[in-house]
């Protein structure tokens, strides 16, 4: 009589190879366990979770700073002294990063959900800490670098506020399968309360975060102000090389309002136009002029500066990744652009009929037009013939003499000043930088009858916000791209948003409470399983079936000092197993 105990099958696992191999290099079923994760292993989690949450805000942040990329740039070149984008490396890193990282926190939320110990193999925690702390030391550096443009993240919200709680209540939804699982596996410990009443605490402060949620986007049709005018900032140096005539002729071919230009003034006292100290950047003053290549931009004479080149850099450097999309006849022309007078622009805008906006930069002390600058840039306005109601004069220095000689040229100020202060200093318009263009101040501006320009808008989600805002217009250097914004990119009154709101909070309710009830159904009826019964179930399966039969426990005891017969174990060998002898050796 022999008394045997039941083979018990596995099937293949191959996803669970690959999760466990790939993770922590655990490809063997022996290797795998369903114990507890030990702390060591959970910091490394925990670490893993913040360099994906992290890298998540940082993807963000360069996502929203897209509208910025060459203001960064031409950061760095102040900082260097050489072009180059430096947004490249950055983002490469950071989808490779955020790639790597997101596979990684995938695969350990996949071991929770099926109780599988966490192992993290040593290459990964590497990986981890090297991502974690490049991470930490890009955020430092922008902080101290770029410390400003954090204010667009804020900004940002107004517009991807709605979609992002959406987004982060159905994660925090699906998450409660896990944190489910967690809970009613195991025996109720102070641990897993506290992660219970974390889980539901999270999930009620995302049901009730659209209370803090403010987007001008939400508003009645009807409340819609007419769309921004453009004003092409540089021209259009998306298209050609910036402050040139070509520019600008290319930005009144894509139906800008205005023209907004930097302006300098030469040693002998012709304003012209050009964005940085030196001339290093955007001629071949290299070449013509080697030993003053690190000279202000003031301190050359009309006649040297007309002699330079102004478009080669453009071809050279592709700072806008467009040079390519440019005819052959185009590249010919933008080489061949030359520096630009303020006489030269202004006669443009004659002929277009358009207004024109400028920054005017002071010249250097010592400079023999030093204390003559506000004079000089006022007589070539003067003298070029467009109507002084079309020029936006920002200059502080002497406005109220300006004011006298030209009463009728549009005050505008660049700084932002109170309403007593603008009403003053005669000014009726404002021109800002975005991050100051709050909304409580814009609707301030445009109650009192005072026109609000935005500067700089190269995005189309920006362009939105600040439509939904109000703002009389905005300063571009991508007016080919706003060109095709017709509309706001999203419109929501607000009786549909708080019904998509009251509707998302209700499936997410329902979701966690059925992942809840399954999760505890499905526990209940695995602790009542027999397992006995599951093994003797997987002995008669058919042969033909593809599984490996592991013969874990096979006892032989001999009862009466006798043996099994034959048949007996013939019976045995028929059904799939060994036949085992006397002596217990395999034949």
């Amino acid at each position: 009589m022999v008394k045997h105990q039941p083979l018990q099958v596995y099937e293949r696992q191959l996803c669970l190879s690959c999760l466990t191999g790939i993770y922590g290099c655990r490809w063997k079923r022996y290797q795998r366990s369903h114990d507890d994760t030990t702390k060591w292993e959970g910091t490394w989690f925990f670490l893993l979770s913040c360099s994906f949450f992290l890298l998540l805000v940082w993807a963000y942040f360069w996502w929203e700073a897209h509208n910025d990329y060459n203001e960064f740039n031409w950061l760095l070149y102040n900082r260097s002294g050489e072009w180059s984008d430096g947004t490249v490396p950055i983002l490469t890193t950071t989808v490779v990063g955020f790639t790597y990282t997101s596979f990684l926190m995938g695969l350990a939320l996949c071991h929770i959900s099926l109780g599988q110990q966490m192992n993290m193999y040593w290459i990964h925690k590497v990986g981890v800490l090297a991502v974690l702390l490049s991470t930490i030391t890009g955020l430092v550096s922008i902080d101290d670098l770029w410390r400003s443009e954090w204010n667009i993240v804020i900004i940002s919200l107004q517009f991807t506020g709605p979609f992002l709680h959406i987004g982060a209540l159905a994660a925090v939804t699906a998450l409660g399968w896990l944190v489910a699982g967690f809970v009613v596996r195991g025996e109720r410990s102070k641990f897993q309360i506290a992660v219970l009443v974390l889980y539901f605490s999270v999930l009620l402060a995302l049901c009730l975060a659209p209370v803090a949620i403010s987007s001008p986007c939400v508003m009645d049709k009807s409340s819609l102000s007419p769309r921004p005018l453009v004003i092409g900032r540089r021209g259009a140096p998306m298209l050609a090389p910036e402050n040139t005539l070509m520019s600008f002729n290319k930005a009144l071919q894509q139906s800008v309002s205005a023209l907004e230009a930097d302006v300098a003034i030469s040693l002998d006292g012709v304003p012209f136009l050009m964005r940085d100290r030196t001339l290093r950047r955007t001629t071949n003053v290299q070449r013509l002029f080697p030993q003053r290549q690190s000279d202000d931009a003031s301190l050359f004479t009309w006649t040297q500066l007309r002699s330079l080149n102004a478009g080669l850099w453009f071809l050279k450097e592709d700072p806008f990744w467009t040079v390519s999309s440019m005819s052959p006849r185009e590249r010919r022309r933008a080489g061949n652009q030359t520096v630009c007078s303020l006489a030269d622009l202004l006669r443009l805008a004659v002929k277009a009929n358009c207004s024109v906006l400028f920054s005017l930069r002071r010249p250097p002390p010592g400079h023999p037009r030093y204390n003559l600058w506000i004079i000089d840039t006022l007589r070539v306005v003067q003298r070029s013939g467009i109507p002084l109601d079309k020029v936006m004069w920002t200059p502080d220095a002497d406005r109220e003499k300006v004011r006298r000689e030209a009463p009728r040229l549009r005050q505008t100020s660049q700084r932002k000043l109170t309403l007593k202060e603008l009403r003053q200093k005669g000014i009726t318009a404002v021109t800002l930088h975005y991050s100051q263009a709050l909304l409580p101040d814009i609707r301030q501006y445009l109650g009192s009858n005072m026109s609000v320009n935005v500067q700089t808008v190269n995005d189309p989600w920006l362009f939105s916000v600040l439509w939904c805002s109000g703002v009389t217009s905005v300063s571009s250097e991508a007016p080919n791209i706003l060109k095709d914004v017709p509309y706001p990119i999203w419109l929501l009154s607000p009786d549909a948003y708080y019904l998509i709101w009251i509707a998302c909070v209700l499936v997410s309710f329902a979701a966690v409470v059925a992942i809840f009830v399954h999760q505890k159904w499905k526990m209940s009826g695995m602790r009542s399983y027999n397992p006995e019964q599951i093994m003797l179930s997987a002995v008669v399966r058919r042969p033909s079936r593809d599984v490996n039969i592991m013969k874990e426990k096979l006892i032989f005891s001999e009862i009466n000092s006798g043996v099994g017969s034959t048949d007996e174990l013939s019976m045995f060998a028929e059904n799939g197993y060994v036949r085992y002898t006397h002596g217990g050796i395999p034949h």
